[in-house]
């Protein structure tokens, strides 16, 4: 049963009827396509995962370390359909910076690409030499798009999806005031900050995106900004009440734009 509160999980399940349908998700080189309804049931089986077997709770942060790939648009509506935070880290910050804020956002898991998993490897051994709390090691889901070989405490992330349910019911907020998402700043001029969304500022702003963007019924939007900036200025979200497709890049290039034509 939706929620009656403003929360940007309303736009998947709207769109999983209203453009059940219609391309959610596109990612050209290695054939990725789903529709919306096929999107919906992937995030169900998602949240029913985090829950389920990787033991989250509400109000639990889960962190990402990724370019603009298809799990990203997922786990923007599966991280909070499970009643946790998303925090969207900055893929091109150094070991240093990304242990500490996952020591100060306490993630409970990470989902890294194959790409950046030295990156966050490095990060992972800096954040148990300088974390004093007594706490479990993070969870590390590999997004991969060929096979790999796991370790201990890591998941893969399709193998994680497929062991969720998709009858999975989802865990709406308690007020519209519960946070989605944490983002933090470069640290450019300081030391980064954390910024807090609610599910009404995140709805609001994801609505506010597409309207001044100009965006009619049904856009194609090739993902050009960074998911990790603010959510895309929330537009990931918004795609979805508008019933958009996800063209999704691993790498801004003219190459990688012409192979999506």
């Amino acid at each position: 049963m939706s929620s009656l509160f403003s929360t940007n999980i309303s736009f998947l399940e709207r769109a999983a009827n209203v453009f059940s349908e219609r391309t959610s998700v596109i990612y050209g080189p290695y054939s990725v396509l789903y529709t919306r309804e096929q999107t919906y049931a992937r995030c169900l089986k998602l949240a029913s995962a985090l829950v389920h077997h990787l033991s989250i709770s509400r109000g639990d942060v889960v962190a990402t370390l990724a370019p603009n790939v298809p799990a990203i648009q997922e786990l923007h509506f599966a991280v909070p359909m499970a009643g946790a935070v998303l925090c969207t880290l900055n893929t091109r910050l150094d070991p240093a910076m990304i242990s500490t804020l996952l020591m100060h956002s306490e993630a409970k898991i990470i989902f890294v690409d194959q790409q950046f998993l030295q990156l966050a490897q490095e990060a992972l051994s800096l954040l148990a030499t300088k974390n004093k709390k007594t706490r479990q090691p993070l969870h590390i889901v590999i997004i991969s798009e060929k096979s790999n070989n796991i370790c201990p405490n890591t998941y893969e992330y399709e193998s994680l999806l497929e062991s969720g349910h998709q009858e999975f019911a989802i865990r709406w907020p308690i007020t519209e005031f519960d946070p989605i998402s944490i983002n933090y700043t470069s640290g450019s001029t300081s030391r980064p900050k954390g910024v807090v969304y609610s599910h009404r500022g995140a709805y609001l702003n994801s609505i506010a995106a597409f309207l001044l963007h100009e965006m009619s019924t049904l856009p194609i939007y090739l993902w050009t900004v960074p998911t990790f900036h603010c959510n895309g200025w929330c537009l990931i979200w918004g795609l979805a009440a508008v019933g958009g497709t996800n063209v999704c890049l691993r790498s801004v290039s003219p190459r990688e734009i012409h192979c999506t034509r």
